[in-house]
């Protein structure tokens, strides 16, 4: 029951080229790092990556996309990556996009047994008719377009049908993790975390802090360590590095001195 492994390097070992992995994270917003690091500092290659996004501010899956190891991406939000538009547009990446909702649940459904749902997500749209460019030719042409899928009425009301998302790796990151490979996330930083856990068939967690089994309240327990193989302790250092994407401040306001009764 003890699934904690020494390093992260350790821990991705025998991940070969051209398997596929979930990713969990959203911006740089509880993005595995240190096990991506790992990846890539082994030389894993022509993956193919379920993921929100695919990094940025050159962290995250942005690594790996920059050192041109990921084949293909199933995601919903390119953002402002340049190199991942770039590849993507210049056809030396396939990119499946599809609606964020629809990708949190394809990740649930994968892991909980579900092999596929109906949604009324993207009904009527290249989602569900077809033709979404998955690969450009790389002069400006579609190489390869995605194909229709199955639409069905329920009570008057369209739905499209879409499978459940299965991959051979997942690679999260928790705040907390115990040995039995249960986790806590914390805060946004929860987001695709746990739907990737679960669809993946090996998940390797990196957690900022781990405890001892039983220290964590099983009312806490965000994702059961069913779902969890391998589970990776980060150094204080690894758990603190945690990048800004965009950094906002606010005008200080000055107030005036509140009127008093004579």
């Amino acid at each position: 029951m003890d699934k904690v492994v020494a390093t992260a390097a350790e821990a991705v070992a025998d991940v070969p080229d051209g398997a596929s992995l979930a990713v969990g994270g959203f911006g740089l917003s509880g993005v595995p790092n240190v096990l991506i690091q790992a990846l890539y500092e082994r030389g894993t290659g022509g993956l193919s990556v379920v993921s929100n996004n695919c990094g940025a501010m050159e962290s995250g899956l942005a690594v790996l996309l920059a050192a041109g190891r990921i084949a293909r991406v199933t995601g919903s939000y390119i953002g402002a990556n340049k190199e991942f538009a770039r590849q993507y547009l210049g056809g030396e990446l396939e990119v499946e996009m599809i609606p964020q909702g629809t990708l949190a649940e394809r990740l649930r459904a994968g892991g909980a047994g579900i092999p596929a749902f109906y949604t009324p997500a993207g009904v009527g749209t290249q989602v569900a008719d077809g033709g979404l460019p998955w690969r450009y030719d790389g002069s400006g042409g579609v190489a390869l377009a995605s194909p229709p899928k199955e639409v069905r009425e329920f009570d008057g009301t369209e739905y499209v049908l879409e499978r459940g998302i299965r991959t051979d790796f997942a690679l999260v990151r928790a705040w907390k993790g115990d040995r039995h490979g249960n986790l806590v996330f914390n805060k946004s930083s929860r987001n695709f975390n746990p739907l990737a856990a679960m669809a993946g068939r090996v998940t390797v967690a990196e957690v900022e802090e781990l405890v001892e089994p039983g220290e964590i309240d099983p009312d806490a327990v965000h994702l059961p360590g069913i779902f969890v193989q391998r589970v990776v302790a980060l150094t204080p250092e690894q758990a603190a590095d945690k990048k800004i994407e965009r950094r906002t401040v606010s005008r200080s306001v000055s107030w005036s001195a509140a009127p008093t009764a004579n």
